[in-house]
């Protein structure tokens, strides 16, 4: 199904673009042809367009894209000075209570495509971390990354014991329908498939303060698969 930029849109005045980016999509060009990026689909958009910051390609949630160079320079500097709120969401396995747990952790990357907790040579790297909903063998937390290394929240979180559901690459696991429901019955001759095929991590909100001096926050909701997650699991406690 063809995405349309317009439809993405959260907020929109006359300096950014706040977005609720789907999941799968890449934040800028890849290597391979004829793939569809946000910043393609932003400067077909506007053609000024530049994105402030970056999301993995399985991550859903808020993205900001500046109209001018102006804009562009004013919240890079804010992330430069972590001086922006960035808010995620994420369902991991096993049940935590979370009341402000600070991770700081230094990250280095691999050759392989991921990333390690190296205490040398790693780049400094810190996450807090809220419980917000408990269900039966799974937790739904709220991720304050204070620093924007890749994967950073992925593997923090592995670090605290609560690795993302179907974050493979940092020892989380597919979850099945099977696993939650009692007298789950699958069809004949059908294979059941996880309830969520990427990381269920989702960049929820984001808050930094406008050319104008005002603070702008804005919200994403869960896309389809985050949210059916999350029904599955509140139905199955």
């Amino acid at each position: 199904m063809k995405i349309r930029f317009e439809d993405l849109i959260l907020h929109e005045d006359s300096d950014y673009i706040l977005i609720n980016k789907p999941p799968y999509v890449s934040t800028l060009d890849e290597r391979t042809i004829d793939t569809t990026s946000i910043i393609r689909m932003a400067k077909a958009y506007w053609g000024d367009a530049q994105v402030c910051h970056r999301l993995d390609k399985e991550t859903s949630g808020i993205l900001a894209i500046a109209k001018n160079p102006e804009a562009y320079r004013n919240l890079a500097i804010q992330f430069e000075d972590r001086a922006v709120k960035k808010v995620y969401h994420a369902v991991v396995e096993g049940i935590h209570q979370f009341d402000g747990v600070d991770v700081y952790m230094p990250i280095a990357q691999t050759s392989g495509g991921g990333v390690r907790i190296d205490k040398q040579e790693g780049k400094e790297a810190e996450t807090i971390f809220y419980t917000k909903e408990v269900f039966k063998k799974h937790t739904l937390v709220e991720c304050l990354p204070l620093t924007g290394r890749m994967h950073q929240i992925r593997i923090h979180l592995a670090c605290l014991k609560a690795p993302i559901v179907s974050d493979e690459l940092y020892g989380g696991h597919k979850l099945y329908l099977s696993e939650l429901k009692r007298n789950f019955n699958l069809k004949k001759f059908t294979e059941e498939q996880p309830l969520i095929n990427r990381v269920a991590l989702h960049a929820f909100g984001l808050e930094f303060t406008a050319l104008n001096g005002e603070p702008l926050r804005v919200e994403a909701p869960y896309p389809k698969d985050i949210a059916a997650l999350l029904r599955q699991l509140r139905a199955n406690v």
